[in-house]
């Protein structure tokens, strides 16, 4: 007689995540591809980047901040009991202030907790100058997510380069880290039409070099590189940049090219995923990261595997997490960190060669399809998950 299959496992995703978010959207549907059932347990906190920036500088002080938090939770524990029986409480970005209610509430239930970290919120608040700005608001934030981490059974990031920033970062703190990539959701961004066959723009010249930016105008992003390496091609109209999105340092980035009268550079505001997909196939090259922090490091950016997943050549910043998952001159393009004729110079290398950027681009998209689907993404999250779920019921 044969062994009966086991019970799927059940996940209760939980907090006031960002739902909208790649890496949020891409575990929950990983997961399910992989045949774990998820339940989400969600209710609104954040309304986007400068609201989080708001409470951590000092906000959370603040009467209204706190009526958000009580409205927020009280709307997650209705929730939540209505959830029923799971297997495992699964925490996602950003759960700092979440994760504390969570491991509670899993006590209660005798599961373990998981939290989706993906990034340190310090070290973003520290790559933003808050040790001159905000040193007060920097040590209270520090101190948080060291607590903050104390409190899951396991702990996630998405390169082991992050892990290990974390276990040097909070010694103290033993909670096990592990990584899960973050990879690309496949259903949106891929190579369709056939890599380089993708309409040209209306109004396109045949020998123009179209490069594109895209994402939240970090620091990490290294927009002043960007703009610098933009200024030395002044002379090359045919390499056209734009800049897609709004963020952190748009105003700046928009003020630079104003003020060096660059005319080889267009914004365009924050556009929706499919829409954004288009653009993506009809450029030519894709900028990553480019500035000298952490992040930059040891993170690979979502338009890394997005562009890659399209068919089309990134070029990124140099890092150990890209030399480690990708292969220079392969299916990727590197050039030094906050580097701008670096940056220049590749820019003009791939313009000069169609060729070239077909390869690396067709490269890299098969290198995205067999290693960083939302299958393996899938895959990888949850045989981290029955683990935990196997040992904590021993």
């Amino acid at each position: 007689m044969s062994e009966k299959a086991p019970r799927p496992l059940r996940v209760c995703y939980f907090g006031t995540y960002r739902a909208n978010y790649n890496r949020n959207q891409i575990m929950i549907a990983g997961l399910r591809l992989a045949g774990i059932e998820v339940v989400e347990c969600h209710a609104t906190l954040w309304r986007g980047i400068e609201d989080r920036s708001w409470a951590a500088s000092g906000g959370w002080l603040t009467p209204a901040f706190w009526v958000r938090l009580v409205r927020a939770y009280l709307g997650l524990l209705q929730k939540y009991r209505q959830v029923g029986s799971y297997d495992v409480l699964v925490v996602g970005y950003p759960g700092i202030l979440d994760v504390f209610l969570a491991r509670f509430l899993a006590n209660l239930r005798g599961k373990p907790l998981v939290w989706d970290v993906v990034l340190s919120i310090y070290q973003v608040a520290c790559e933003r100058g808050w040790q001159q700005s905000r040193p007060t608001s920097l040590r209270l934030l520090n101190w948080v997510e060291g607590l903050a981490l104390r409190m899951p059974h396991l702990g996630l990031l998405d390169t082991p380069f992050y892990a290990d920033w974390f276990r040097k970062q909070y010694p103290r703190v033993h909670t096990p880290l592990e990584h899960v990539m973050i990879g690309v959701d496949e259903r949106i961004y891929a190579a369709s039409p056939p890599v380089g066959e993708a309409a040209p723009r209306p109004g396109r010249h045949e020998s123009a070099c179209r490069v594109l930016y895209y994402g939240t105008y970090l620091p990490n992003h290294g927009i002043r590189t960007i703009l610098e390496a933009m200024q030395l091609l002044s002379d090359c109209p045919e390499i056209q940049l734009e800049m897609v999105g709004t963020g952190v340092e748009s105003t700046q980035a928009r003020e630079l090219a104003a003020q060096w009268k660059l005319s080889n550079v267009t914004f365009v505001d924050w556009l929706d995923k499919p829409e954004l997909a288009q653009r993506i196939l009809q450029a030519d090259i894709i900028l990553g990261a480019f500035g000298n922090t952490l992040h930059s490091l040891v993170t690979i950016h979502n338009k890394t595997y997005e562009g890659l997943a399209m068919g089309k050549v990134v070029l990124t910043g140099d890092s150990p997490a890209m030399r480690q998952f990708f292969h220079p001159g392969e299916d990727v393009a590197l050039c030094p960190q906050a580097d701008p004729h670096a940056l220049a110079q590749a820019i003009l290398t791939l313009a000069a060669d169609p060729a070239l950027r077909k390869r690396i681009g067709e490269n890299g998209r098969r290198h995205i399809q067999a290693h960083f689907t939302l299958r393996h993404t899938g895959a990888a999250f949850g045989e981290i998950l029955r683990r935990l779920v196997d040992t904590c019921a021993r």
